[in-house]
């Protein structure tokens, strides 16, 4: 058994590889998009691998897998799995032949996601298990679990790492690596998958009969486990189980959930042998809930009574307090932080160069500050610090809030924009709803040519699929007029003039009308070896006036009142053709 010192989602990865997989299928999304990413590395694969366009597709592409009798695994961040519960709860209805891991990464803390969601409860919902690491270790060790529990309940099984499993580092004791060599084959069973309601009734029956056992093997596999210590007990699932277990004082009984449902017989049991009970969870009361419910006359402390946050990421500091206040532990060993005084605040903004930024500035410049800008999920979502962006829900809201608003208060100008990718993922039923519905909007598809703030991986727009292979480029330009819209016009944001001509044109017109700004994402341009040059300020004809400071690339800077070039410049000229006295122009190098 070899040792490797592996990010969490590495380790996830290669244990499907030590599963046999089959099948793999997702969407990108941060903290889950590195699994997909390390299994398309692979060379020559035994298995079928696909970044999807959306997470509906991708699990409903990778249950077909496993009907087929293959292992398979389809990956999502936990918003994902809004996307995907149509699919997920007939999932469980039709359960599977071979295993089917859902992993859905949550993010405590919202690191880079527009809310805290709990995965666990969508398992609760659908009556599906859930596998729910404490750590990079278990998390490599649950997802072989997870593939044999699939198979033998025949279930799907959601896998829920969170971003401090996915994205923390730590030593791994690793498999062998196992080849795929099932063949899938799909076996005509309509009483099986076709979901009709005669056949509903009947499904749903069989999963609830599913329960207690499940319930029992979860026990049994010890992923669900307790060790008696004394008259007071902590239970912990997740991460915040690994951050109690280093704090633990020798007196105090403690329980481990790393699956669910949990056994209530079990749990009960257990919560009747002690005087008080504290639970420790990320996110949702899932596990307070369950020992409120067996507890009995049994103090319970929690979230419910004030103890714990509801929201928020646990830390080994947060834990100690936690357990400090409901008198568990007699102080936190942790001081807290310090801040540095004096720090400059840096807000994430858009790369220098990105043709986001020039779009924005033009639509602003055309429509001006009282139109609305509805946006997206993505690296344009950035454009709030850009003032070109007033509303941002989930992936494809863009289009469609914009239709609302253009149908709500038509005396105002509607610019939304959205990227190339989750134009494609949700975006598309978005515009045909808008142009069907005869909404007056602008739509700007800031098309990129690849889904960059997930880690640039491709999409039917970048012609390439996710192991490298060439494929047919999405035409927008052709879904966007097949939507039905009559004004599609395609233009370099680079060039300001032809942009701002552009949106005057949609600006003057009425209906549906979309604009695809449309160039290579400026850190792809520069890996694949595309070089512009450096601009630079002439001081001598500068007249410090601020317009290219105020376009707000970092790469320009204001130094002695004059405009400055330093080295983040990608050479994309935009800031060049807004200086009003032509004081920027190409460096020339000597």
């Amino acid at each position: 058994m070899e040792r490797h010192y592996l990010l969490g989602n590495e380790a996830i990865a290669h244990a499907c590889l030590e599963s046999g997989i089959g099948f793999v299928s997702g969407y990108p999304g941060t903290p889950s998009s590195e699994v997909v990413d390390v299994l398309r590395a692979q060379k020559d694969p035994p298995f079928y691998l696909e970044w999807s366009v959306n997470e509906k597709v991708a699990l409903e592409n990778a249950l077909a897998a496993a009907w087929c009798g293959l292992r398979a695994i389809c990956t999502m961040k936990h918003v994902g799995l809004n996307v995907a519960a149509d699919p997920l709860m007939t999932s469980a209805y039709t359960g599977v032949t071979g295993g089917l891991v859902i992993l859905s990464a949550d993010d405590p803390f919202a690191h880079s996601s527009q809310n805290e969601q709990d995965t666990r409860c969508y398992a609760h919902f659908a009556r599906l298990p859930c596998l729910d690491p404490a750590g990079v270790q278990e998390a490599h060790d649950m997802v072989g679990t997870a593939f044999a529990l699939s198979e033998e309940f025949r279930l799907p099984v959601l896998f829920r790492p969170t971003t401090r499993i996915c994205h923390s580092k730590g030593d791994v004791a690793l498999g062998a690596v196992v080849p795929n060599e099932r063949k899938g084959e799909f076996h005509k069973d309509p009483r099986q998958y076709v979901v009709i309601p005669a056949h509903t009734r009947i499904l749903h029956k069989k999963l609830n009969e599913k329960q207690p056992a499940l319930k029992k093997r979860l026990v049994e596999l010890g992923l669900n486990a307790y060790t008696i210590s004394g008259k007071t007990a902590v239970i912990a699932s997740g991460i915040g189980a690994a951050y109690v277990q280093e704090l633990l004082p020798p007196n105090v009984s403690f329980m481990k959930i790393g699956a669910y449902p949990i056994d209530e017989a079990w749990l009960g049991e257990f919560a009747k042998k002690h005087e008080k009970i504290l639970v420790i969870e990320e996110l949702a009361p899932v596990v307070e809930e369950a020992v409120r419910q067996v507890a009995g006359c049994v103090p319970v402390f929690g979230k419910i009574n004030g103890y714990a946050p509801y929201e928020g990421e646990l830390s080994p500091g947060v834990v100690a307090g936690i357990m400090v206040k409901a008198g568990f532990l007699e102080k936190n060993p942790f001081a807290a932080p310090i801040p540095v005084p004096d720090l400059p605040l840096r807000p994430p903004i858009l790369c220098a160069g990105c043709h986001h930024r020039a779009a924005f500035y033009a639509a602003k410049k055309v429509f001006g500050p009282t139109a609305v800008y509805p946006s997206d999920i993505g690296c344009y979502t950035l454009g709030l610090q850009l003032g070109a962006v007033d509303t941002t829900i989930c992936m494809g809201a863009s289009i469609t809030v914009g239709s609302g608003i253009a149908h709500s208060d038509p005396l105002r100008d509607v610019v939304c924009t959205i990227g190339d990718s989750t134009f494609l993922h949700t975006g598309i039923q978005g515009l045909m709803n808008a142009v069907y519905n005869g909404a007056n909007m602008t739509v700007i598809i800031l098309d990129n040519r690849i889904t960059a703030m997930t880690g640039h991986q491709p999409n039917p727009n970048t012609g390439v699929t996710a192991t490298g292979v060439e494929t047919p480029p999405v035409s927008l330009d052709a879904v966007c007029r097949a939507c039905g819209a009559t004004f599609v016009e395609t233009v370099d944001p680079y060039d300001m003039t032809g942009m701002l001509r552009v949106l005057e044109d949609a600006k003057a017109k009425k209906g549906v009308k979309v604009i695809i700004a449309k160039q290579m994402c400026v850190i792809v341009a520069r890996r694949t070896g595309v070089k512009r040059g450096r601009y630079a300020v002439n001081p001598e004809i500068c007249t410090g006036c601020g317009t290219c400071v105020r376009f707000g690339c970092p790469a320009i800077e204001l130094v002695d009142k004059k405009a400055r070039i330093n080295e983040l410049c990608s050479g994309c000229a935009v800031c060049a053709r807004l200086c009003p006295v032509g004081a920027i122009s190409l460096e020339v190098r000597r």
